[in-house]
């Protein structure tokens, strides 16, 4: 049993190992999976093509990969199988043991009573030897202290063995037990053997006798026996426990390594998916991300946009580069066109390949037909080897075979012939693609052909010559023998002309091959020409739609312009409405004022009589003092509102003149641009007459290259459909051949009919495929609809769910609002008590108010008129209540509805789920019908198999190795498919059940189970996948068997047969091997099955205990939820401080209760009872009205309750708020950026606004500079007009500069006073501008006068003027250019000053949200406050829980204490009735003893020895007991510690995420506070640049005011010198001499400016003529590359007409050889007929042959006899002879007979025809005249000419049935004509039968009667043999004109 045991640990161990190791091997493959999967990533590939490539190459790989992890996971799971089949099988096997052992045991506890008998003689033994001891006083002491040993050592014993009792077998512990025990008592008997040895050795020392002896030496042995035994027994037991524990400890470590590794499995599965979606989840946020970036770069480029409007000629430039762009993008295209080639090159090779294949089939063909040479010629060798015998029958014999070798040579010739032509065929189509160069070879080659047949005429008719030649023997075999070597030579000859042509049709294909390269190389330059300049084209086109993006983008800007100009104006009107809305309400407030101030006032008048006026003066008092600060705030607000209207009006004021300035600027920056486009136009457009050049010229190449393209298309259309008609006629003549293959070599028709049958099974098997995928299809879209269904109720399951949660919260809420109703009513109740007690209290006061007198009245009616006032108040809030009552009262009645139609929707739900698991049950019940037919077809198919395995093995000798190969492994894999098709479907249900149990037995791993349920429906959508990748290889292999059996109809060699008997035996063995798994397989099923039923029983178990756990989960439950209920105590205590309060109320009123009765019983007394009775009944209305009011006080409390309860809802939203908070915080942070940015943007702006205004001052010093030179150049009359001109546009200029400046960069807060400001300066320096107007005019008309007079004084004036004024021109001019630059600038000032606004109103915008921030923070830290009483309640809630734990931890304690104390008291009373009933029974055992005597002491010591062990055992079992109850508490109280530290650590966590919101607040208000502060700082900043452009502008403005100034004061002094020039004319000459001089140094100026200028016009035309011969070059290389394109283009132009030349030559070429082919095929049938004809002639001729054997025609005899006597006579001896040699007579026996005398011969003759006289007529031979001429001539001629006389007789022949005759006919015309006619074909009877393949057709036969090879059976003579069975007279032999008389003497002498 132990090596039992052994083995199987051993076998389990390395199982194990398998196991481990192809799990290691799968873990390997899927993280080298995943690797390839993050590697596929990084790998990016430019081009399209070859990313198809590497993505089906990747999707191969992952396929190979996938199919692989299949196979390995097929493989684990039949591992798993066999394991768990070994596992169970040891079960059993434990079980067997176990039960094994029980027996042994039994068998043992009988051997140890035998011991115990034994033992109990061998103490009667040692009783006597007692007795035989007692002299000596030693025993009495002795015998006590070894009782006592004896008894101590058994519980030590037991004690040591029961500490280690762990197994949970209890059999193999008492098995232990006992194994001690008997220890110890042998332990103990042999202790008290050698102390009664050494008792007796002391007592008999003197006197042994030798009986003892013999005795104690037996006992020894005994005991030594005994003693061998118990510890061969005990080594046994423990070396059985060890492997049974060892097994189980295996077990256990297997079954926790499996679960182990499934849970691994899982979460790695799991994070693989997680990281799948966090990466698709990355790629989108990045993509969103991205997007966003782009957007703000398109926006950012929009704006630079705008700047560079200026730059159009560096636009222009870029458009050129661009030009360039797209013809690299042409190029582009050419690369893909090279692509599209190298396709076609691909394309190329795969045709290269089938090419090489057909030569290899080529090359076999040889090789065969060599090795029949090789046959033929060892054949003709061992002819010529065998010797030529003497006799005539030998020679005539050798000479037979050799005119058969030769035929045969013939017809092989001719093969070969055909094979050279058919391969010379195949040459032809494959060369059809190339030039027509090939034709003249083709014809070379069919005069060879012609040659080949003329040379087989020549062998025909030397083999006639050969005939001819049969007299001489000798000299015809010689010249055989050198006809055979001739023949030899020519076809050796022939091999070498073939190989010579097939080595210079090789040279020929590689040389078109070198041409076809080149062509390729030059049409990828021409294509990579295209691309580039095709992306030249683009990039022009890009340039001239960004020119046109550009102009619509000047226009939106104008548009938008236009937009702000009117929005401006609207915000005008809107402000001017609303600040008189402001005023009418102002108005309003006032007047309200006034009112409550004359109310107040007549209030005050009013109630100064009474005596509590001190009070009410107070409160009012207080009221005005409030309603008067309220009047100063409101005045406060109207000025400001008043200050704010006036702000807005000169603010709208300034608006409208800036408008009109900015119309101003625009038109004079339109005219400006219009200038501007003029002066570029000139420029551009000659550049635009470059461009159009190029882009017809570019639109030209476009076109050619798009002809091109599209030639070249068709050009690979034709070559593609070329190609495939070349792939499909190279298909259809390989098939031919095929078939020429199987009409050569299948010769046995049973074969055929056997490849019939095969193939009729095939398509049995096709048919049943078929079947069983169509029901596997319909088996997929049963699954699919399965699955949309369960997916839809899925959805209805959710949606059914969220409405019953809805439900169930629209539930709550009603039941809440029913406990509210209640408490109302109670409420009312309550009230209605309190209602009838004050009734009776005013029932009481109504009597004491009768009684008493009436007394103060006023008080009473202040008292009256303050409850009238409260009880409207009241009435008004009760109104309310109601009104709110009847709301909810709506609100429950449409939530009771809302109820009863959810209700309906839920039972119509029910329904439907209900009807859907009864169509999913239907479902089942139709998939098992599948299943069941499935198993039935899959049963069928197995027979057909097992059937078709049969026939093969009878049909070895027919299949060749390929085809049986591929038939029996595409078998196998059906099979193995099926069957694990089959094994998966089990297992698939059977892993469903499982993952059931597991679910129902762990709900920790719920989630995991769900991830599974997803997972394997993927797994079934793959399995799906599968399916249909199996019907795909099904369809393959049935092509394959197609193919297969159109190759088993060809021809099989005897070694192809040996290899497919060998491969068919090895196929039957895989065959019996497959079965034997099969039946393994099934056993393994059954297994399987019974394990299943196993675990279900264990999972039953399972879900028992899980009850049991559920139920203590609700108990733990409930016990936290008395943790709830300090909520509700929290409750309580906001109730019971209501209470309080309503308490505070009620004292309060019932102390005006008694102030008023007091009142009452005053006013009693004094009144009259008329007047009380009215008051009485006014107050009893005001106390009810009183008590109504305070019911109503109540109603409003209870909803103020409810009001409470919704507040604590809205803080537990408050955490959606702090999330929102963050997002706000975010965005806050996205916009601190954009501020940033802006104050980057501005600073900027500043700087470029310095650099202006530094520039300005530049140009004003210029302008200046210029002024002064002016004044003193125009000191003249005549340059006045120039000088005034220059005035005022400088004037304007300088007013319209400080405008702007003045307008843009106002801010917003001071620009209503700079505008008033500037429009008074505006119109003061208007009224200067007319003065000075008016002033110019009157000077203009004074200058005309002074120049009418000056005009005839002098012409040198003139000229001085006309130099002056083209100065003054160049001037302006130049003047003209500064005031252009100068607008351009104002409008980049505005474009800034706009900015600046936009930033400005951004920044208020950012101010606003900063303040709402600011409160959103403040509301979030009152929520955080909020929040952290909460938490300080839960903090002090779970200090509470913590408490609780710790009290009932210490009772548990205190508890378990008890119990073990209790216990110990329990043992120790236990303990204390043992030992007492032990004495008693000692007692007992003492007086038994005295009246037994002594003898059965030690039997009693003995049971009482037993007595306690047992009691020991039961003590233990009690102690093991406690220990499992202690360690359960211990295991209860670990629980609680570890929930109270999951409630520390959640105390914790709440702390940091409290301390984390408190940083992450005052980060954020110290952010806030750092924000405001650096806003506060930039407005600080810009206030102070505003007021230091402020003091700039007033500067200007008086700087300008000094400008004008001068101009006034030069007007003055001019008028002054023209008053002066009428006295100073004698001094203009001397004037003139010195202006002169002046216009000298004037004209020096002008030429240096002159030169200056035509440097810079030289250094432009430069420019311009540099780049215009820069664009002609580059036009020029275009040109000239177009040409090259264009050279190009004709050359593939001439290469594919020669391609198209070639096409059309190989077209014709295949119709010759369809031709040629029909013709063929002709030929074959009439050979077929031909040979159907010799075959049914040779079978006709062997019954003949075999039927007259051994008969002799009596014709032939008669003619014989009579040719005897025609004869002369000396020849008649011969004639005899040959009688003889018919008639079978020897030599000797003929040369007796005609040597006697010639009577007997005589004699014998007429005896012999004695009965002849009544025979038939014979044809006479009349004689002729020639006859008598020949009497000389031999013998044999003679005899010749009378067959040949014979052979055409002159009387018709004896006629014959159609159906004899016709064959011969047949043959007769078949020597003359190759083509039979078609009567002969159809009528011929043998056209049935089956074919002859070694006939020939071109073989013509020497007669139709005569069989080319004889048979070996026949012995008769030819003359002898009948031609039909019912022929009873002699047929003519018919012989063919060609033949000789030598053929029929060689047909007549064959024997």
């Amino acid at each position: 049993m132990a090596s039992w045991l052994g083995g199987l640990g051993s076998g389990l161990g390395q199982s194990l190992g398998q196991v481990g190791d192809s799990l290691s091997s799968l873990t390997g493959q899927i993280s080298s999976f995943t690797k390839d999967i993050l590697l596929e990533g990084a790998e990016e590939v430019g081009d399209a093509a070859t990313e198809l490539h590497m993505s089906n190459s990747r999707l191969r790989e992952i396929e190979s990969i996938n199919a692989a992890q299949k196979f390995e996971n097929d493989r684990l799971k039949k591992v798993c199988s066999d394991l768990e089949e070994k596992h169970e099988a040891a079960e059993l096997q434990i079980k067997q043991l176990s039960i094994e052992y029980r027996n042994q045991l039994q068998q043992k506890e009988v051997e140890i009573s035998h011991l115990k008998a034994r033992q109990n003689a061998l103490q009667e033994q040692l009783q006597k030897v007692q007795t035989a001891a007692q002299n000596s006083q030693l025993g009495a002491g002795v015998l006590p202290a070894a009782t006592a040993s004896a008894s101590y050592v058994p519980e030590v014993r037991h004690s040591a063995g029961f500490e280690r009792d762990d197994m949970d077998f209890g059999d193999i512990i008492w098995s232990q037990q006992e194994i001690n025990r008997l220890s110890n008592e042998v332990s103990r008997l042999e202790s008290e053997v050698d102390h009664w040895k050494q008792i007796a050795v002391s007592s008999k020392v003197q006197g042994t006798n030798d009986a003892e002896q013999s005795e104690i030496c037996k006992l020894q042995n005994v005991v030594k026996e005994l003693r061998q035994n118990l510890s061969q027994e005990i080594d046994e037991h423990q070396h059985e426990l060890s492997v049974l524990q060892d097994a189980q400890r295996q077990k256990l470590v297997e079954i926790s390594r499996r679960h182990r590794e499934e849970l691994r499995e899982y979460e790695e599965r799991i994070e693989e998916l997680e990281t799948r979606l966090q990466q698709d989840g990355v790629s989108t946020d990045a993509m969103d991300d991205s997007k966003i970036t782009e957007q703000k770069k398109k926006a950012q480029s929009l704006d630079g946009g705008q700047v560079e409007e200026l730059q159009v000629v560096k636009d222009l430039e870029d458009e050129i580069k661009k030009l360039n762009h797209k013809l690299s993008s042409a190029k582009a295209e050419n690369k893909n066109l090279l692509k599209e080639q190298e396709f076609v090159k691909l394309e190329k090779a795969q045709i290269a390949q089938d090419y090489e294949k057909l030569k290899s089939d080529f090359n076999v063909l040889q090789r065969s037909v060599a090795e029949q040479d090789a046959l033929l010629k060892e054949q003709k060798q061992l002819q010529s080897k065998t010797s030529l015998p003497q006799d005539v029958v030998s020679l005539q014999q050798a000479l037979l075979e050799a005119e058969n070798e030769i035929a045969r040579l013939s017809s092989l010739n001719q093969g070969l012939e055909k094979e050279l032509t058919s391969a010379q065929h195949k040459l032809e189509n494959v060369l059809s693609s190339n030039t027509e160069d090939q034709n003249s070879e083709i014809n070379q080659l069919r005069q060879d052909l012609e040659r080949k047949e003329h040379e087989l005429d020549e062998s025909v008719a030397e083999r006639e010559t050969l005939i001819a030649e049969l007299e001489e023997l000798d000299k015809q075999n010689q010249e055989a023998t050198q006809h055979m070597i001739t023949l030899k030579e020519q076809l050796s000859k022939q091999h070498t002309e073939t190989d010579s042509i097939i080595k210079q049709l090789k040279l020929d294909i590689d040389y078109e091959r070198k041409k076809v390269s080149e062509l390729e190389t030059e049409k990828v330059k021409t294509m990579k020409e295209l691309e580039s300049q095709k992306e030249k084209l683009s990039h022009c086109s890009y340039a001239l739609n960004d020119l046109h993006v550009t102009k619509q983008e000047l226009q939106d800007n104008i548009k938008d312009l236009q937009e702000q100009l009117r929005k401006a104006q609207d915000c005008n009107s809107q402000s001017k409405k609303e600040i008189g809305e402001l005023q009418q309400r102002l108005k309003e407030r006032e007047e309200e004022l006034h009112v409550s101030l004359n109310k107040l006032t007549e209030k005050s008048n009013e109630e100064s009589s009474y005596t509590c006026q001190d009070l009410i003066l107070k409160e009012r008092e207080v009221e005005i003092a409030k309603l008067q600060n309220d009047v100063s705030e409101n005045k406060q607000i109207n000025e400001d509102l008043q200050k704010s209207l006036s702000n807005l009006r000169t603010e709208n004021g300034k608006l409208i003149v800036a408008i009109e300035e900015l119309k101003q600027e625009l038109n004079d920056a339109i005219s400006e641009k219009k200038k501007v486009y003029l002066e570029k136009d000139t420029a551009v457009e000659a550049l635009k007459m470059e461009k159009r050049q190029l882009e017809s010229e570019l639109n030209e190449t476009e076109k050619r290259l798009l002809e091109q393209a599209h030639n070249y298309k068709q050009t690979i259309e034709e070559l593609s459909n070329a190609r495939s008609m070349d792939t499909t006629a190279l298909q259809l003549e390989h098939e031919r051949l095929v078939k020429l293959h199987q009409e050569k070599d299948f010769k046995i028709a049973e074969l055929k009919r056997t490849i019939e049958q095969m193939e009729t099974d095939h398509q049995e098997t096709k048919e049943m495929l078929t079947t069983s995928l169509g029901g596997q299809k319909q088996l997929t879209d049963l699954i699919k609809e399965k699955e949309v269904f369960i997916e839809k109720y899925k959805n209805q399951a959710l949606q059914v769910k969220q409405e019953l949660e809805e439900y169930i919260k629209v539930s709550k809420k009603q039941d809440v609002l029913k406990q509210n109703l209640e408490e109302k009513d109670r409420s009312l109740a309550v009230m209605k008590e309190e209602n009838n007690h004050l009734k009776e209290e005013i029932e009481r006061l109504k009597d004491q108010q009768s009684r008493s007198t009436p007394g103060v009245e006023p008080k009473t009616l202040d008292i009256i008129i303050e409850l009238e006032s409260e009880v409207t108040q009241l009435k008004v809030i009760k109104n309310n209540l109601e009104e709110e009552i009847k709301v909810h009262k709506k609100t429950i009645e449409d939530q009771n509805q809302a109820t009863v139609k959810l209700q309906q929707s839920l039972q119509e739900q029910r329904k439907e789920i209900d009807e859907s698991r009864f169509q999913c049950e239907q479902m089942n019940v139709t998939h098992e019908r599948l299943f069941l037919e499935k198993d039935e077809e899959i049963r069928t198919l197995q027979k057909t198999i097992e059937q078709i395995k049969t026939q093969l093995h009878k049909e070895r000798q027919i299949i060749q190795t390929d085809s049986s190969d591929l038939f029996q492994e595409t078998k196998v894999q059906t099979l193995n498919g099926e069957n694990g098709n089959e094994k998966h479907d089990l297992s698939k249900a059977e892993i469903e059940r499982l993952v059931k149990g597991i679910k129902e037995r762990e709900m920790e791993i719920k989630l995991l189970n769900e991830k599974n349920v997803s997972l394997s429906q993927q797994i079934d959508q793959l399995s799906k996948d599968e399916v249909g990748k199996l019907t795909r290889i099904i369809q393959e292999k049935d092509l394959e068997i197609q193919a297969l059996n159109a190759r088993v109809s060809s021809a099989s060699y005897r070694q192809d047969v040996l290899s497919l008997q060998q491969q068919l035996q090895a196929y039957v063995l895989e065959r019996e091997q497959v079965l034997a798994v099969l039946s393994e397989k099934t056993r393994e099923n059954s297994q399987l099955k019974t394990e299943y039923r196993n675990i279900m029983d264990m999972v039953a178990a399972k879900e028992a205990a899980l009850v049991r756990l559920q139920e203590e989960n609700r108990r733990l439950s409930s016990r936290s939820e008395n943790s709830s209920q300090d909520m509700s105590r929290e409750t309580i205590q906001n109730l019971s401080r209501i209470i309080r309060e309503k308490d505070i109320e009620i004292d309060a009123l019932t102390q005006k209760c008694q102030t008023l009765l007091t009142v009452l019983q005053t006013s009693s007394t004094g009144a009259d009872n008329g007047a009380g009775g009215v008051n009485s009944n006014q107050f009893e209305e005001l106390l009810q009205e009183r008590d109504k009011l305070k019911q109503q006080v109540k109603k409003m409390e209870e909803w103020k309750q409810q009001v409470i309860t919704t507040v604590q809802n809205m803080q537990h939203e408050s955490a959606h708020l702090q999330e929102e908070l963050q997002k706000l915080q975010a965005q806050i942070s996205v916009e601190s950026d954009s501020t940033s940015r802006l104050q980057v943007d501005y600073n900027g702006l500043i700087q470029s606004y310095e650099q202006n205004e530094k520039k300005l001052k530049s140009f004003s010093q210029e302008l200046a500079q210029v002024q002064h030179s002016i004044g003193q150049l125009y000191n003249t009359k005549d340059l006045l007009l120039s000088k005034l001109d220059l005035v005022t546009p400088s004037v304007a200029t300088a007013s319209t500069v400080s405008q702007l400046s003045g307008v843009q960069y106002s801010p917003p807060e001071a620009l209503g006073e700079e505008c008033k400001l500037l429009q008074k300066e505006l119109e003061q320096l208007k009224k200067k501008l007319q003065e000075k107007d008016s002033t110019i005019r009157t000077l203009q008309e004074n200058n005309q006068r002074l120049s009418d007079s000056v005009a005839t004084a002098s012409e040198l004036e003139r000229r001085s003027q006309e130099g002056t004024e083209s100065e003054m021109r160049q001037i302006k001019e130049k003047h003209d250019v500064l005031q252009k630059s100068l607008r351009e600038k104002d409008i980049l000032i505005k474009s800034k000053s706009d900015q600046l606004l936009s930033v400005s109103e951004n920044l208020s915008n950012k101010e606003n949200e900063n303040e709402l921030l600011k409160q959103a923070v403040t509301n979030l830290k009152e929520r955080n406050l909020i929040l952290e009483m909460d938490i300080r309640k839960l903090k002090e809630e779970n200090e509470k829980i913590v408490a609780r734990c710790r009290e009932k931890e210490t009772e548990f304690r205190a508890l378990q204490e008890t119990n073990m104390q209790f216990s110990m008291m329990l043992k120790e009373k236990e303990f204390e009735s043992h030992s007492m009933k032990e004495k008693a029974l000692a007692f007992e055992k003492l007086l038994k003893d005295k009246e037994q005597g002594k003898t059965g002491e030690l039997n009693q010591l003995l049971n009482e020895v037993k007595s306690m062990q047992e009691k020991a055992v039961t003590f233990q079992q009690e102690r093991d007991q406690v220990m499992v109850a202690l360690k359960q508490k211990q295991m209860e109280s670990s629980a609680l510690q570890s929930e109270v530290q999951h409630l520390h650590e959640k105390e914790q966590r709440l702390n940091q995420e409290l301390e984390r919101l408190r940083n992450h607040l005052l980060e954020m208000e110290d952010s806030y506070t750092r924000e405001a502060l650096a806003a506060e700082d930039r407005e600080v900043k810009l206030r102070k640049k505003v007021l230091i452009l402020e003091e700039k502008l007033a500067s200007s403005s008086t700087a300008v005011e000094n400008a004008s100034h001068q101009a006034s004061l030069q007007v003055e002094s001019l008028q002054e010198q023209l008053n002066l020039v009428s006295k100073q004319r004698d001094e203009t000459v001397m004037q003139l001499t010195i202006s002169q001089d002046q216009v000298k140094q004037y004209a020096l100026s002008l030429a240096n400016l002159q030169m200056v200028l035509e440097q810079f016009q030289q250094e432009e035309k430069a420019m311009y003529s540099a780049e215009l011969e820069r664009h002609q070059k580059q036009s020029a290389e275009w040109k000239k590359k177009a040409e090259n394109l264009e050279e190009k283009v004709a050359s593939l132009q001439v290469s594919l007409e020669e391609a198209n030349a070639a096409l059309d030559a190989a077209s014709r070429l295949t119709e010759q050889l369809d031709i040629k082919e029909e013709q063929i095929e002709e030929l074959k049938k009439e050979g077929e007929i031909r040979r159907e004809m010799l075959e049914d002639v040779q079978n006709k001729l062997m019954n003949l042959m075999n039927s007259t054997e051994g008969k002799v025609d009596k014709l032939l005899m008669r003619n014989l006899f009579i040719g005897h006597f025609h004869t002369p006579k000396n020849k008649r001896l011969e004639v005899l002879r040959l009688m003889g040699s018919i008639l079978g007579l020897k030599k000797e026996e003929l040369d007796q007979l005609l040597s006697e005398e010639q009577r007997g011969v005589t004699r014998w003759v007429t005896g012999w025809l004695g009965g002849g006289a009544g025979s038939k007529s014979v044809p006479s031979t009349p004689l002729r005249p020639t006859h008598q001429n020949i009497f000389n001539s031999s013998f044999s001629e003679l005899f010749v000419k009378f067959l040949e006389t014979e052979s055409c007789p002159s009387l018709p022949p004896p006629k014959l049935s159609v159906h004899h005759m016709k064959p011969l006919g047949a043959a007769g015309t078949g020597k003359n004509s190759s083509t039979p006619p078609n009567s002969q074909m159809q009528d011929s009877p043998v056209s049935g039968m089956s074919r002859r393949p070694d006939a020939n057709p071109f073989l013509a036969p020497r007669s139709a009667a005569v069989p080319l090879i004889t048979p070996a059976s026949s012995s008769g003579h030819l003359l002898m043999k009948p031609i039909s069975d019912a022929l009873p007279t002699f047929t003519p032999l018919p012989v063919s004109p060609d033949a000789s008389a030598g053929a029929v003497l060689k047909d007549l002498l064959k024997q």
